[in-house]
């Protein structure tokens, strides 16, 4: 690629940054999409010069990102002390990422995929293996489970007023 790797970053580093919070949320985003990036500039003097340069990083960005949310699940949490009392379920959470998190690994992938990062959901299929439909059917349904907890966000609020 003649195009100097700079102007890369600064082009597609918020759409690599919204993947990687998709899979791994807000704390591991910022390793993931430094590892996408190291990765690519590696990978950079011998990308096609017609390739798309943006589905070419959100790809690399999808499997660091669950290469990072792998790596995470595996480690021991230290802390100082135990707590005495449970967290209580009756806390709202009304965090996008939390809302994420919750959804099954292939509609996460699939809406961090098409909806976050841009790709076609042919793109989307071949990044995570099976057909368009399938990639199409799985983020609408994680964009349908998004939307039943974001209604249930709206009702714990009505409840509150």
């Amino acid at each position: 690629m003649q195009r100097p790797f700079d102007d890369v970053v600064r082009e597609h580093g918020a759409t690599v940054l919204r993947v990687c919070r998709a899979v791994v949320g807000p704390h591991d985003a910022d390793d993931a999409w430094a590892e996408t990036f190291v990765a690519a500039l590696r990978a950079w003097p011998a990308l096609d010069e017609g390739a798309n340069v943006e589905a070419w990083l959100v790809t690399i960005a999808h499997r660091k990102a669950i290469d990072s949310w792998r790596a995470t699940r595996r480690r021991a949490v230290p802390v100082g002390e135990l707590p005495q009392v449970a967290v209580g379920d009756g806390a709202r959470d009304l965090d996008l990422w939390g809302a994420l998190a919750q959804l099954p690994d292939r509609q996460r992938h699939a809406v961090a995929l098409h909806h976050l990062g841009g790709l076609p959901y042919a793109d989307v299929a071949e990044v995570m293996g099976g057909t368009a439909v399938a990639a199409r059917r799985a983020a609408a349904d994680g964009i349908a489970a998004l939307r039943r907890s974001s209604a249930r966000w709206a009702a714990d609020e009505g409840g509150l007023s």
